[in-house]
């Protein structure tokens, strides 16, 4: 797959492309990324790429003259019989989650365009621009953030670049998981600080800990992302094991959150 980076900072992408596990998969080529600067692909002496808002207020907006020329050289070194979709990291679009970045593992790859500034001039958008995506409800000084999070979690999910193939199916929100959150993590010492490891994962009784691990990954969804607990149930991925547990949750903490959002399990 391959990425194409608009940005007016691609030195800012030399840390993620270099660093940690997931370079294996910039190195290798199975996600490919190419860097674009507008500004190569800008007029006059100052290689100008923003200029005053019509209808006045404060900060710039990215011109769109610039962008065509940097899309349409993509375009060209591209070559693609299927032209690549056009995303803009923005507050309006659609909130990344697990589904979207496994989609995108499982892609050919994008245009990535970084906006800065207050923006991108709105014709660029409407004419060019196919998804947008956004992080969460709050801004950015650039997308260059939020794009680089989505080529790591994209990068994780493909074939031999994590140490172990299978952890990432154990992640929270995984489908493995019917979409809860992961359970609790415990490392060397046993005893921390007068604080033990629990009991069941010393145990080496698969069945007992695979069992301790679903249910802890119930209690921190129903504590922390009910609405998780409620679209598996749904859906119909929880057992009556799985609702006993959820049970005893509601007996033991009668305040804690329920699939639902209200006060209640």
């Amino acid at each position: 797959m391959r990425f194409d980076i608009i940005t007016l900072f691609p030195e800012l992408f030399a840390p993620l492309l270099t660093s940690g596990i997931t370079r294996r998969a910039y190195e290798s080529g199975l996600v490919d990324v190419r860097l674009w600067n507008p500004r190569d692909h800008a007029e006059g002496n100052y290689r100008r790429v923003d200029d005053r808002s019509f209808g006045g207020g404060p900060g710039m907006v990215m011109l769109a003259e610039p962008l065509f020329k940097t899309l349409a050289a993509i375009r060209a070194d591209r070559n693609e019989v299927q032209p690549a979709p056009v995303v803009l990291f923005s507050p309006i679009g659609q909130a990344l989650n697990h589904n979207a970045v496994a989609n995108w593992s499982q892609s050919a790859g994008a245009v990535l365009l970084c906006g800065r500034y207050e923006g991108v001039d709105q014709r660029f958008i409407d004419h060019h621009v196919d998804q947008q995506i956004s992080l969460g409800d709050f801004v950015l000084s650039g997308g260059e953030i939020a794009a680089m999070a989505l080529l790591d979690a994209v990068a994780r999910l493909q074939p031999g670049v994590l140490n172990d193939e299978g952890s990432h199916q154990l992640d929270s929100f995984n489908p493995a998981l019917d979409g809860l959150l992961d359970s609790p993590h415990y490392t060397r010492p046993e005893v921390w600080q007068g604080h033990a490891v629990p009991a069941e994962l010393m145990s080496g009784h698969h069945a007992h800990i695979a069992r301790w691990r679903r249910e802890q990954s119930l209690r921190l969804t129903a504590q922390h992302r009910p609405e998780l607990l409620a679209q598996a149930r749904l859906s119909g991925l929880l057992s009556r094991q799985d609702e006993a547990c959820l049970k005893q949750v509601r007996d033991d903490a009668p305040d804690a959150i329920n699939s639902t959002g209200s006060k209640k399990l």
